[in-house]
This record gives C-alpha cells, structure tokens and sequence, in this order.
C-alpha cells in the first residue's frame, strides 16, 4: 500500500503539525509548478477552487501571475480545517480527546511481523515512547509517527500552500475560514474500522525511498496541473477500499460542494484551497458541482 496514494493527501494537514513538532525539516531543491485551479461564479460571486499539496519542500515555487492575480481579488481564504502551525500542541490536544481508548493491544501487536522493525525504527525517530502509544487509537499512534516520515521527506512545514496562503491572507487583513473543524477532520480518521487504520499505520511504515519515489509522482503530476495524472497518483490506490473513499473523498466532497454552492447566494470573491486529490477524478468537488448544474471553468 502507498502512504502517499492513499492517505498523504487527506492526512498531511495533520502531518504539519506532527512535522512541527518533529522539527523543521531538511531543505530540499526548489522547483517550479502551475497547479491547477478552477472558478464557480455567478453575477455577483467569485468562487476559486485550488488544488494545494498541504507540505512541500522549503523555496518550491508554485505561484504564477494567473494565480496571484485570483488570491488579490479575494476577499477571503477557505481552507480544510485551520491548523495552528504556531500551536501544534493544539492539535494534538484534539486528537487525544478522540483517540485514548481502554484496553487496546500493544502497537506492536497492530502491525504485521515484518513491519514490526520499521515500526520501532519509526518510534524511535518519533521520540514518542512505544507505551504512550499502545494507549492510543491505531490511527492516532499513526499520526504521531506520520511527522517523521514527511520530515525523511525534506518537507517544510512552513512552506506548505496552506500555510503561505493564510499568512499572505492575514497580512492583507482577509479572513481566513475552514470547511472542518480540526475534530470534524480528525473525527473522519476515528470512524474508520480497525483493519483501515492498521492499513494506515502500516503505510506511514512504508520504506522512505520507496515514499520519496510516490510523493515525486505526486508533486510532478499537482505542479503540471495534470488532473489525470493527480487522480491516478492520489486516489487509483482507494479504489479497492470503498470505505477509505467513502469517508475521505465523498463525504468530504459532498459536504464542501454543498457549501460551495450555497456560497454563491453572497456576494464577493472567494479563494477555497483544498488538496489537489479532492479536485482529481470522477468524484472531485468539480464534478459534483456540475452534476448539480453548477457551472466550473478551469481557469489554470
């Protein structure tokens, strides 16, 4: 199972702040990018959906005049859920409220025999003790370890979209709004069934080169726009667990397509960024938008 296929995207806003508190990250080459963006509006409503990737490595350049141009005529940002990068403890804090839990089995116990090396390698880089994480929810545990593996990476937790976006946002004195609180988020991970989160828990195990190669298809497929090639990198992988599509894909979309439209009873100019997974594929944002005669124009 790819990590990064499967559960990168939904989870990386989370994995800032396990990165956070990791520490910063290693520098990695800069490159060049125009990801994709699209625009819903009406006579009086701009909305733009742009597909972001949560983390990347420190100096990527993913801005172009097209774009600049969209963020300045914003009145606002909507982003995923609004992570505190300045507070990770905070959200952490959330995830304990979710994820203690009675009489779970050891980590150890939740993963299989040959992952069990890679798992101690894992928390050992972590530096969160293994008992402190036999007490927590299989995709809890996950979490935690999830830092380390984007810190292998040489991902920046201040170069993410997300995290420019919202600093340019309030420098201009715009707001900055969320689809999902950081409980509605994390609360998608908590309902998933134990052999999900076993599967997650297994794929933050996944052996780094192997991680890097995914996470350079990923990042070459958002940085060309490509959709075809971010549905295939992101989201082929879900294809054979409905339940893992179900609950991070659909549910979500529907719910953001919902607003999206409703948004365009107000006036004004909108800029909504999401993961660039969620824009991808038969059951993107965009297509549930234009099921419900919502017009969208890709407009990048």
């Amino acid at each position: 199972m790819s990590l990064f296929k499967r559960f990168g995207r939904p989870f990386a806003a989370f994995g800032a702040a396990a990165a956070t508190a990791c520490g910063t990250a290693p520098a990695a080459a800069p490159q060049s990018a125009s990801p994709a963006m699209w625009k819903v509006a009406d006579h009086d409503t701009t909305v733009y959906l742009f597909g972001t990737i949560h983390l990347l490595p420190k100096e990527t350049k993913w801005r172009s005049p097209v774009f600049d141009k969209a963020a300045a005529s914003a009145d606002a940002l909507v982003i995923e859920t609004n992570i505190d990068e300045s507070n990770p403890g905070a959200t952490i804090g959330e995830l304990f409220k979710l994820a203690m839990s009675p009489g779970l089995p050891p980590i150890a116990d939740r993963v299989k025999p040959e992952k069990r090396a890679a798992l101690q390698t894992a928390i050992a880089k972590s530096g969160v003790p293994a008992p402190a994480l036999d007490k927590l929810e299989t995709w809890a545990a996950a979490f935690l370890l999830l830092g380390g593996q984007f810190k292998d990476l040489g991902l920046d937790p201040g170069s993410g979209v997300e995290t420019v976006l919202k600093k340019q946002f309030v420098a201009s004195g715009k707001p900055v709004d969320q689809l999902e609180t950081n409980a509605e988020q994390l609360g998608f991970f908590d309902r998933l069934s134990e052999a999900s989160q076993r599967e997650f828990l297994e794929g933050v195990l996944e052996d780094p080169a192997t991680a890097k190669g995914q996470f350079g298809k990923m990042i070459a497929s958002w940085s060309k726009g490509d959709v075809k090639g971010i549905a295939d990198s992101f989201n082929a992988d879900m294809g054979g667990t409905p339940e893992l599509m179900d609950a991070l894909i659909s549910q979500r979309n529907a719910n953001w397509a919902k607003w999206v439209k409703g948004r365009l009873d107000q006036p004004g100019t909108v800029m909504v960024a999401v993961g660039a997974g969620h824009l991808a594929g038969d059951k993107s944002l965009q297509s549930l938008l234009e099921r419900q005669g919502v017009k969208v124009t890709r407009v990048q």
